[in-house]
């Protein structure tokens, strides 16, 4: 329970990285409120209380949604200790493919919306006992992937901006990190596995661990970068990919 009694934001709670964070989070005993475009579902199971988990709309669009955001959480579950940002598009193509509406909004998203909140988020997170930023970033922000110009550097920019972050409320007790994933195996991914008649363990063949990962296990990791275990770590990028090099 090294979460027990701490007030944590995740965003993109609906998806599958996102809630398996969430359910993670509720275990380790904190509140936590589960941000989504979509009402995320509370996650089941013996292990979770079912007020562990308040779902939340809201729009990250703009700085007055994200201020209103951390006001209606504040009032409902108390003040922020943890911030996880995971919600994220990705948009697919060269330079010369992608258009300028995919771009931006790749960045409206994968950047911009982690910047707002994180801003709205800080005056709360400075004044609590522990406090942690965790953002999800992507492998392919640290090795870019072919075609994926748009995902690859709204998600290096995530990196940068975490650890500018690190840097600048380090001094004021806040801690920030980003978590780099390579292939986790979400709904979303098997779904596209699917479509393109691709098997498991055709994907997992470029894997040196000769599998895929699961989100449970980006779970564990945020999980333990929120809690007091990780009181000296800050700054990190850090990739859960199985040794598998992009490109």
């Amino acid at each position: 329970m090294e979460l027990q009694s701490r007030t944590i934001i995740v965003t993109g709670a609906a998806g599958g990285i996102g809630s398996a964070i969430t359910a993670a989070c509720a275990r380790q005993g904190a509140r936590v409120a589960a941000v989504d475009r979509v009402e995320a579902t509370r996650p089941t199971g013996e292990d979770i209380p079912a007020e562990a988990v308040t779902p939340f709309l809201a729009d990250l669009s703009t700085s007055a949604g994200c201020a209103d955001l951390l006001v209606e959480v504040t009032d409902r579950l108390g003040a922020v200790d943890g911030l996880v940002n995971c919600a994220g598009v990705m948009r697919r193509g060269d330079l010369l493919e992608i258009d300028e509406d995919d771009w931006a909004a790749t960045y409206a998203v994968n950047v911009d919306a982690v910047m707002r909140l994180c801003r709205a988020a800080l005056p709360s997170l400075k004044d609590a006992d522990s406090a942690a930023i965790v953002n999800i970033a992507s492998q392919w922000g640290l090795q870019p992937a072919g075609g994926h110009i748009a995902y690859n550097s709204s998600k290096a920019a995530v990196v940068s901006l975490t650890r500018s972050l690190a840097r600048d409320f380090g001094a004021h007790g806040v801690r920030a990190n980003s978590i780099c994933p390579g292939e986790i195996l979400t709904p979303m991914l098997q779904q596209k596995l699917d479509d393109n008649g691709i098997a498991e363990s055709e994907l997992a063949a470029s894997v040196p661990l000769g599998r895929l990962g699961r989100p449970a296990e980006v779970a564990e990791l945020t999980t333990f970068l929120l809690s007091d275990r990780a009181s000296f770590i800050s700054g990190a990028a850090i990739e859960i990919a199985g040794a598998q090099q992009v490109g």
